[in-house]
Order: C-alpha cells, then sequence, then structure tokens
C-alpha cells in the first residue's frame, strides 16, 4: 500500500480506509500499512490525541476483522473457519459454549458421552434406590417403580445446546459394548447434530487378543454406526495402531468422513511420597503436534476423508502448519485452557494475517502445500528426518 500524495490535503473515504490520511488544521496524521508517522507545525494536543486512538481502534480492528477468506468445509459440512474447539469440560455447559462461538470457533465437539459413566450411575442410581429395602420391606410396593435415565440426561443437554448456538455442532460417543455404540450414536444423531464423532480405545489387555482383532471390531462397529445414522461420521484415532495407514484407510473405505489426529489418551502417573496413583490431566504444547503434524501429511495424500489435526495446537501459526501438511481444519481444547475462551480470536487474526503476508486469499491455496512430496525432498515426512537426525546430512 502505497502512501498518499502529501501535498493533498483532502480527507479519504470513510470507515477505515478513510484512517490512511486526515488533517484538521495544523495537525497531519498519516497511517500506513507498517508505519504511523506525526507531523506536527503546530501542537494541538486534544486533537493529536483524537487522532492516537482512532489509529490505535484501526489497528484493533484490523486485527480482529480477518483479510483472507478462512472458511471450510469439514466433512460437507460448512465452516467459518477452521478453528473446532474440541470434547472437554469446556463444551459441557451451554453458557461456555455460548462463549466459544462468539470468540468465532468454526464449530465444537460437544463433551463425549461415555457408556461406562452411564452404567456406573445406573449402578450408584440402583444401590441408592435399594438400599433400605430389607429394613421397610412392607413399603417398597407403596412407591413407584423407578429406573435410571441412561444418556437421556445427555441427550436433552445436547438438545439445548443444539437450540442456543448456530455454529456446526458434533457429538462426542465413547462405548464399550457394539449394541450401545449404535444405540446411542442413533439417538445422539436424532438430537439435531451435524456430525458424530467416534472415539475407540480399546486398550490390548488380552494377550490372546491380536492387534488384527481389535482392529476388525472398531471397523465393523463403525460401519453399523455408519448405516444407521444419517449425518457424517469421524473417527478420532490414536497413534498406537500397528498399521495406522492401514486402519485410516479401512475406517474410510467403511464409511468414515473424518479422521481425527489424535485422541489425547489417558495417562496415569505415580506420586512417589505418597505412593499412591494418581490421575492429572496435562495440557498439550506446540511441540506435541509433531506427530500428528506427520501423519496429517502422511494420510491426507493417501486418503479421501478430511483431516482434522488435534493435540498441541496453540496459536495461529500452528494451525498455519496443519495445513500446510493438509489438514481440512484443527481441533483445540488446551490453548483455551491456558488462555481463554478469547484466545480463538487472537489464532484467527494471526492466521488470516499470515495468509496475507504470503498471498494467500482461501485455505485451499495452501493446504498440503508441503505435504505433496518432491523430488528433492521426497523423504520429508517419512524416513528422511528420522535418517537426517541420525547421520546429520543437510
Amino acid at each position: 500500500m502505497s502512501k498518499p500524495d502529501k501535498h493533498n490535503s483532502d480527507s479519504i473515504g470513510d470507515g477505515f480506509d478513510g484512517l490512511q490520511r486526515r488533517k484538521m488544521q495544523n495537525v497531519v496524521v498519516w497511517i500506513a500499512d507498517a508505519d504511523f508517522v506525526v507531523n506536527i507545525d503546530c501542537l494541538a494536543p486534544r486533537r493529536l490525541l483524537r487522532y492516537l486512538l482512532s489509529y490505535t481502534r484501526a489497528t484493533q480492528l484490523r486485527q480482529e476483522i480477518p483479510m483472507a477468506d478462512l472458511r471450510t468445509t469439514y466433512m460437507g459440512i460448512p465452516l467459518a473457519n477452521p478453528i473446532i474447539v474440541g470434547a472437554s469440560s469446556l463444551s459441557r455447559r451451554v453458557d461456555t459454549i455460548q462463549q466459544l462461538e462468539d470468540a468465532g470457533a468454526g464449530a465444537l465437539v460437544i463433551k463425549s458421552l461415555f457408556e461406562e459413566q452411564v452404567l456406573a450411575e445406573g449402578d450408584a442410581f440402583q444401590e441408592r434406590m435399594t438400599q433400605y429395602d430389607n429394613q421397610f420391606a412392607e413399603a417398597v410396593s407403596m412407591f413407584p417403580r423407578m429406573e435410571h435415565g441412561g444418556p437421556k440426561a445427555h441427550l436433552y443437554w445436547v438438545e439445548r445446546t443444539r437450540s442456543a448456538v448456530k455454529m456446526p455442532l458434533f457429538a462426542s460417543l465413547n462405548c464399550i459394548n457394539r449394541e450401545t455404540w449404535v444405540s446411542y450414536a442413533r439417538q445422539l444423531a436424532d438430537t439435531g447434530v451435524d456430525g458424530l464423532e467416534l472415539n475407540f480405545y480399546s486398550p490390548p489387555l488380552d494377550a490372546t487378543v491380536t492387534a488384527g482383532d481389535i482392529e476388525a471390531r472398531e471397523i465393523e462397529t463403525l460401519a453399523e454406526v455408519c448405516d444407521a445414522v444419517k449425518v457424517p461420521v469421524a473417527v478420532k484415532l490414536h497413534p498406537h495402531y500397528t498399521s495406522l495407514m492401514n486402519v485410516a484407510a479401512r475406517f474410510h473405505e467403511v464409511g468414515a468422513k473424518g479422521l481425527v489426529l489424535f485422541n489425547r489418551l489417558f495417562q496415569p502417573d505415580i506420586d512417589v511420597d505418597r505412593e499412591e496413583k494418581m490421575a492429572q490431566v496435562q495440557l498439550t504444547h506446540p511441540h506435541d503436534s509433531l506427530v500428528p503434524l506427520r501423519w496429517t501429511a502422511l494420510l491426507s495424500q493417501r486418503v479421501q476423508a478430511d483431516i482434522l489435526a488435534s493435540t498441541g495446537i496453540d496459536s495461529g501459526r500452528d494451525v498455519a502448519k496443519m495445513l500446510l501438511a493438509g489438514a481440512t481444519a484443527v481441533q483445540v481444547v488446551s490453548t483455551l485452557y491456558r488462555n481463554s475462551p478469547k484466545h480463538i480470536g487472537v489464532m484467527l487474526a494471526e492466521l488470516s494475517a499470515w495468509m496475507d503476508a504470503r498471498g494467500y486469499k482461501t485455505l485451499a491455496d495452501c493446504r498440503g502445500k508441503l505435504a505433496r512430496p518432491k523430488l528433492s525432498d521426497a523423504w520429508s515426512f517419512e524416513r528422511g528426518q528420522y535418517v537426517k537426525a541420525l547421520i546429520g546430512f543437510d
């Protein structure tokens, strides 16, 4: 952007564009993209202060209003931008979800429905309802039979959330029985969510069960869920499959429209002072994004499903990394705990500024740019980095 003619004292336009140059009596204010110069022939403090405040506000507006087109499509669902809030305690309250929408989230994954939690709550409810049966047996028949509602409370809450916000919503599901996967998925789909995210996690605790057995069970379950619902289904993978490329391709073949890389699995710890097991949530950091970055690049070139990169995405520049690797969108949680929901706006501004600086008009202009192999760098996401680290070649 060039400066206007310094000899022309007329104001230029109105609104943001009109802030490029203004002249009032003895104060001339110049505003350009990268510099701010004030020429003062005769000091006019109040007028100068107004201009300084106007410039500050213009700068804020420029940070708040993305210049690049950040729209994308995930599993066929249009998103205003590629930042999706992942399932967490942040996405379990309607008021917090509204704050995340106001902050600019492109979409949100509602806190997961866990079959084990429903079963545990059902057992506890039944225990409370029957704990005095032996003491007052004659009075038991006087009261109506009551049963635990199963997933109904969660489903009601999802429906309330759907009616409270306009951004796309995805329901998250984690079960242990195949029949429950299908039943709960169908009920969640009926709440009006835009899609489902299945969290498969099968700890190999039985030495007689092979990796193939676990993978086949998950693939069959996914196929049944996809047949049972009309909304698109994504699978949140973990990085510990024997052949991740093969499993991802087979998930897509049976109906998965999206692949989330990766599920952050619970890792127990030990307190050596108290000699007790402990559970502590560890927030991710940017260096944790390197594994999903690598697999995003590998899978985006080999599997037709949309790739949703997750783990360690803390800033707009981290989003840019995943886009260059081929991600359709990203999923964030830890950075919102560390900062606040408003940090989404900061990330969008950083991403937009990065795109503007490089001339990218849309996300498609940069998506996958560094995932495509080149002859000079054919191993970059395969064995090249490993070999280079060992033998140190340039």
